[in-house]
């Protein structure tokens, strides 16, 4: 039996404050809500002695009950780590998104068990079945939603996390899809996804969560009959369990289950874009161009319809209609999950688990490593872009590396207006030319390259980012920073080499600049006869190729530095020259490489991070291009050590790494899978962490597990 994660402990200034806290922050829960929180009043077992309050939040336990909540608090009080203090008291707190309650367990020593729940003006309710029976479905897709992919990141948000698997086994599964049954049709009211502008039926954070369970745990056939029983009550749950159906490899079911829906809801966007990526899979843009264009005539206000269809032009190679589509994606501010906003702690309790317990694995203090990245890594402002914008640059990368720079450049004067023709041509005064049915989103649907018109203006979906927060996203002037020195502390030349090799993108005339009536004193001249047939650049799109201009220079510089060193270091006339770096500068320029595409570049730089100290996001990275070159062994070898880091840092469970460890027990077995981990020269309890996941496959009798 694998042990427990350690526990974290968060130590207050004032007891209870972070229960104060939690209390404010309920009316400005948007979804799912924050981790559960649990909090404890510890006394010293000396007489007298001082009582203070900690806490840390968790994911993952059994919300069905109170019994199952007091049952997780017992196990701290009696818990015999700690022999200089006892719990005097202890709380937990669930939140409960449908009805937007905060569901409350508290364990008086002596006095028994209270459970209640608090709304959002502070005011005791009385706990019912109901209320637990939403806030157990609530607990499960938490812990999927918080989960962390094995990079890190989602770790590193919140502090002292302890992350469970919340459906460890058949029984529980069947009470999540019950539960998820009775509440199905109450899932909008969760949420969902950034990318997605208004919640429904299918596509929500009940729906995501769903699906996550399924494809982590490859329990297909629990999926289509859940979803098979939802869908005589609500033919539009069709798009769900056709994608289910099609990775259970049911394709045949599910073509003829989409034909038959969208016979009924012909304007159905999410039977529409399912039909469209299921072409795209198969290698047949040319039919999934149709889907997906009916898709953004269905949901014209939602971005991945667009985002699918600028995808599908970027795989017919029509760079023309696939900057045009971009450029009118509907673009949504990110909003982050809700995350606890605690007060500041006395202090912060971290122990290690010695089972956890990994020589290569200790990870000194980063803050000395972060300050050693040279400025320029650390202004590269597409690193922090989410949601609709990320999905936005990376469509923008995909392009740029299969043309290249030069070449989309090219394209982008092409079908956007420049800013010198722009002003050149108003002052000609030209005549007037009207097409009032022509603009950018028009030209993508009837795929068609731009033909003359009037200068059609993309509507402004933007919706979420005023001008100024979009300039402060902006890039400073790219030739400012031409005198900073090499990202390696030599000479400039490696930049000059950038400079001249990447061209600088011109400004070209955004939608907001030409609607600014300041600059055009005659209304009648609002087409010119140079540019008729160009769109006008929404200001977003704009940023982003200033942002990939940057991401390209700074790739440029390091790849020219590292190809002089290497020449360096090869000629017997020139000393050693190593090419140095901080672990966290690797880490980064292996982020920036996987932007723009250049996997083997970025395995490289991850590779030399790991050198230096272990990195998860590294090895992660490093394993995600292993499973690509079908290297399971080494995929094995990376998959201990992120699970072993996992644990040390509180979380049992990650749904990415448990999908890995399923897909290679499906394609080299069980028994292969136990022998390669356990041959391995790591401790034993560091193997066993690895052995749980295995076994937890077996449990649900993943394919493969037999054998």
């Amino acid at each position: 039996m694998t042990v427990a994660p350690a526990v974290p402990e968060i130590v207050e200034e004032e007891i209870e404050s972070a229960i104060e806290s939690r209390n404010e922050s309920l009316p400005s829960l948007r979804e799912l809500g924050p981790p559960d929180l649990v909090h404890l009043v510890k006394r010293s077992v000396k007489s007298g002695g001082q009582q203070n309050g900690v806490y840390h939040h968790v994911t993952g336990t059994d919300a069905s009950s109170s019994a199952s909540l007091a049952a997780y608090v017992n196990t701290l009080i009696y818990a015999p780590n700690d022999k200089t203090q006892k719990v005097a008291s202890g709380l937990y707190c669930c939140y409960n998104a449908f009805s937007r309650l905060d569901m409350r367990v508290e364990v008086k020593i002596p006095g028994g068990v209270e459970s209640y729940c608090i709304d959002e003006r502070g005011d005791k309710r009385v706990a019912s079945d109901a209320l637990w029976l939403e806030t157990f479905l609530c607990g499960v897709l938490r812990a999927y939603s918080y989960a962390d992919d094995g990079s890190g990141d989602s770790i590193r948000k919140i502090i002292g996390v302890r992350r469970f698997d919340p459906i460890m086994n058949t029984e529980v599964e069947h009470k999540f899809l019950e539960a998820a049954e009775r509440l199905f049709f109450k899932g909008w009211q969760l949420g969902s996804d950034p990318e997605i502008q208004v919640p429904n039926l299918v596509s929500n954070h009940l729906t995501t969560g769903l699906m996550n369970y399924i494809h982590t745990t490859g329990r297909y056939t629990s999926g289509i009959n859940l979803f098979e029983k939802l869908r005589t009550r609500d033919i539009e749950v069709s798009s769900l369990l056709a994608r289910v159906l099609i990775s259970a490899d049911e394709e045949v079911q599910a073509i003829k289950l989409l034909h038959d829906a969208v016979s009924e809801l012909p304007m159905d966007y999410s039977l529409l874009t399912c039909q469209a990526a299921f072409c795209q899979s198969k290698g047949r843009l040319d039919w999934a161009l149709e889907c997906a264009k009916r898709s953004v005539t269905a949901a014209p206000s939602e971005f991945g319809t667009w985002a699918q269809l600028a995808e599908i032009y970027v795989g017919l190679e029509e760079w023309d209609l696939a900057l045009l589509t971009l450029n009118s994606c509907p673009m949504f501010t990110y909003q982050d999950k809700d995350a606890p906003r605690m007060p500041e702690p006395a202090r912060v309790l971290l122990p290690i688990l010695p089972d956890t317990m990994l020589d290569e694995l200790d990870e000194p203090s980063q803050a000395d490593d972060i300050e050693l990245v040279h400025p320029s890594l650390r202004k590269l402002h597409a690193a922090g872009y989410r949601g609709t914008f990320l999905k936005a640059y990376s469509l923008l990368t995909e392009i740029t590396s299969k043309i290249g720079w030069d070449q989309l450049l090219k394209i982008r004067s092409q079908v956007f207006v420049m800013e010198e023709e722009y002003r050149s041509e108003k002052q000609t005064g030209a005549p007037q030319q009207t097409s009032p049915n022509k603009n950018a989103s028009t030209t993508a649907l009837r795929a068609q390259s731009p033909s003359p018109g009037i200068n059609g203006k993309a509507i402004n979906h933007q919706g979420g980012k005023s001008e100024d927060e979009q300039d402060e996203e902006a890039p400073s002037d790219p030739g400012t920073l031409v005198g900073e020195g090499s990202l390696n502390g030599g000479p400039d030349s490696a930049i000059i080499d950038a400079d001249r090799s990447i061209e600088r993108p011109e400004h070209i005339v955004t939608s907001e600049e030409a609607k600014a009536g300041n600059e055009d004193p005659d209304p009648s001249h609002s087409t010119y006869t140079h540019f008729h047939n160009k769109r006008l650049c929404e200001r977003w799109l704009d940023n982003l190729f200033m942002v990939l201009y940057e991401d390209l220079r700074i790739y440029t510089i390091w790849r020219t530095d590292m190809a002089r060193s290497a020449a360096d270091t090869s000629s017997p006339s020139s000393p050693n020259n190593t090419y140095h770096k901080s672990a966290e500068e690797w880490e980064i320029l292996g982020e920036l490489a996987d932007r723009l595409h250049h996997n083997q570049e970025a395995v490289e730089a991850y590779q030399h991070c790991l050198r230096v100290r272990f990195s998860a996001k590294a090895m992660r990275g490093v394993m995600g291009w292993y499973e690509k070159q079908g290297r399971n062994g080494d995929v094995l070898q990376a998959m201990i050590r992120l699970i072993a880091w996992q644990y040390r840092w509180y979380s049992e469970f990650s749904p990415d790494l448990l999908r890995t460890v399923r897909k290679l027990i499906e394609n080299e077995g069980a028994v292969k899978v136990r022998s390669i981990v356990q041959a391995t020269s790591l401790p034993q309890s560091v193997l066993d962490l690895t052995h749980r996941y295995v076994e937890l496959c077996a449990t649900f009798r993943s394919s493969g597990s037999d054998g």
